[in-house]
């Protein structure tokens, strides 16, 4: 059995670990536009940098190997692949996080050369193999604040259908927010004094029974940026994050402590704050790009067709913020760790929310603040505001989960959470950040489209039953859904 020796070497500019109890000191003495400009510069470094065995990237795959493309389940020694914990899905098979998202721009998608094949339940059979495209990284912070929004209203209606069936005995609540229907909950009262109610929720629709939205993930299985990351940095370059295996050498690759929580922290705060994606509308009226007459009477008209065809009852066109402060950690139930997956609380890590870093998703962000010909400046990169004044972000999604059809199912359902059911995928930079679907299967947004079956089927019905020109406004549509990253930062 071959092991692994990390050899130092010298690498130019490499990031320093970010301790998180510094980043909470500087918090309170410096202020929190100091501690969030200093965690999102440490982010980028982070997200930027490639990182070698010293560092503790990629794991003891077994053969002598660090990294692999194919899950191997098969590879099941002490210390080789399947012996690693947290239990590996796949990887390692990157060395930087920017090697993985790099269309159109650095933080985008992924073409299908980057696929990542993940194997959750150790089968060895590469048959029922899921395959995952990657999405783009851009302004994560808003998906994560509106989730957060969304359940702390189902949550109300909920904690208030319950005190009515207290005192009525029965009662049911359908749940909404921001215009989302997100189902029926059931509660009837088990007992009196105390008041005991059981909640029958099978009538929910797309969402869990803990009522806590989770915006990513291809299945919508993470609440949080931070989730989300230390996770994908286990399996995609196998750097292990300090609150996910504590200081133990999970992946037998020799090295510990890969991440400290100041590194998650810089890392979920730098994919927030990353600029908004953007609308070639948008560039076109500040005189950034040049859009003809007829370019954009083709889009307006395929966004009235794309409502028209029913797509916008999954692909809900912009919700409004109530309070667009992005917090980490966050207050909101479900959306922080009361203890880490290791098992050790964030607050021994200096990891609360008395010191959680903040920024204003509508207007704190660094990147895309545009000079204008006239002296002004513009910033692209913060959330819109709606025609009241209040930010909105134009996400395209309703957090849900839907039935996509037999022909986009996966080949196994190790989630639980259905093989052919998938989140509604933001529309947001959709025109830049192709392939598509789940697994990139789709070259082209017209493929895309035709692909969708399940609860999407009549929408495509009506797709197909429009004229060709009709359908390629639709597109034109899609594609001014896009990226821009200003050259003057």
């Amino acid at each position: 059995m071959a092991s692994l020796t990390p050899v130092a070497v010298l690498a130019d500019e490499e990031p320093a670990p970010v301790d998180q109890h510094e980043l909470s000191q500087m918090m309170q003495s410096e202020g929190a536009a100091k501690a969030f400009l200093w965690a999102f510069d440490a982010g980028d470094e982070l997200t930027e940098f490639s990182f070698d065995a010293a560092r503790g990237v990629g794991a003891n795959i077994g053969e002598g190997r660090r990294f692999t493309r194919v899950p191997r389940a098969d590879l099941a020694d002490p210390s080789e692949w399947a012996s690693h914990f947290p239990k590996r899905e796949g990887g390692a098979n990157a060395t930087s996080f920017i090697a993985c998202h790099n269309a159109p721009i650095a933080n985008g998608a992924g073409d299908v050369a980057v696929n990542v094949l993940v194997d959750p339940a150790h089968t060895g059979d590469p048959t029922i193999y899921l395959e995952r495209n990657t999405l783009p990284l851009f302004a994560l912070g808003i998906p994560q604040r509106l989730a957060e929004e969304i359940s702390a209203d189902l949550y109300r209606q909920r904690d208030a259908a319950q005190q009515v069936a207290c005192i009525s005995g029965r009662t049911s609540v359908q749940l909404e927010s921001k215009g989302v229907d997100y189902g029926t909950l059931i509660l009837t009262r088990v007992s009196k004094d105390p008041c005991s109610v059981e909640t029958d929720s099978s009538g929910l629709s797309g969402i869990d029974r803990d009522l806590v939205i989770k915006p990513f993930g291809w299945k919508g299985n993470h609440a949080t940026i931070r989730a989300f990351t230390r996770n994908a940095a286990h399996n995609e370059l196998g750097l292990q994050a300090v609150e996910l295996v504590g200081d133990q050498d999970g992946d037998f690759d020799g090295v510990v402590n890969e991440l400290t929580v100041g590194d998650v922290t810089a890392l979920t705060i730098y994919m927030a704050a990353l600029e908004r994606p953007v609308t070639k509308i948008e560039l076109a009226d500040l005189g950034l790009i040049d859009l003809s007459g007829s370019e954009r009477t083709d889009i307006l008209a395929g966004e009235a067709l794309f409502a028209q065809t029913g797509c916008t009852s999954c692909h809900t066109p912009a919700m409004s913020f109530r309070e667009a402060v992005f917090k980490e950690p966050s207050e909101t139930p479900g959306f922080f760790d009361s203890s880490f997956p290791d098992g050790t609380d964030p607050n021994n890590h200096g990891l609360n929310n008395v010191n959680a870093i903040t920024f204003n998703l509508a207007g704190d962000q660094p990147n895309n603040r545009i000079k204008l010909l006239d002296g002004s400046i513009q910033h692209l990169g913060a959330a819109q505001q709606n025609a009241e004044g209040k930010p909105v972000a134009r996400w395209y999604t309703d957090f849900k989960r839907h039935d996509m059809g037999s022909d986009l199912a996966d080949p196994d359902n190790p989630l639980g959470l259905g093989a052919s059911m998938f989140l509604t995928r933001s529309l947001a930079g959709v025109g830049a950040t192709g392939p598509w679907l789940h697994d990139g299967r789709a070259t082209t947004l017209q493929e895309a489209i035709m692909s969708h079956a399940g609860e999407a089927s009549d929408s495509t019905t009506a797709y197909k039953h429009l004229s060709e020109s009709e359908q390629t406004k639709i597109v034109a549509f899609l594609k001014n859904l896009t990226i821009y990253k200003s050259l003057e930062e």
